[in-house]
């Protein structure tokens, strides 16, 4: 969640809260205590802009955000890429195996019923 935040802030260079809640797929009730500590941590900067009769909330990297980002995240991601989309089909590859296999074992199972049967 950390590394999508700050991810996500320095290649775009700056998102209105909604949009980077969104983007990272969090939730702003759950995960607005982890927006708080990159902000007490330096990582991320917030700020407030008018717009029109509202303010929005807007974040955008600090140099220190920035730093940790090409230093630390970006050379994890190189090496370590994740795969959502091979992960996804991996698990409903499985679960159609595991489906087709407990369709075989009850389909013997009812075989060997009918076999036990006696015959009237």
């Amino acid at each position: 969640m950390i590394e999508d935040i700050i991810l996500k802030l320095v290649e775009h260079g700056e998102l209105n809260q909604t949009a980077l809640i969104s983007f990272c797929g969090l939730n702003l009730k759950k995960h607005r205590c982890i927006l708080d500590e990159l902000e007490i941590n330096g990582l991320i900067q917030k700020c407030e802009s008018p717009f029109g009769k509202r303010t929005v909330i807007v974040y955008k990297p600090t140099q220190k955000g920035v730093e940790f980002c090409r230093s630390i995240l970006e050379p994890y991601e190189r090496l370590f890429p994740r795969r959502k989309e091979s992960v996804v089909n991996n698990n409903a590859e499985e679960k159609l195996a595991r489906k087709a296999t407990c369709q075989k074992e009850v389909e013997q199972q009812e075989k060997q019923d009918l076999l036990l049967t006696p015959s009237e």
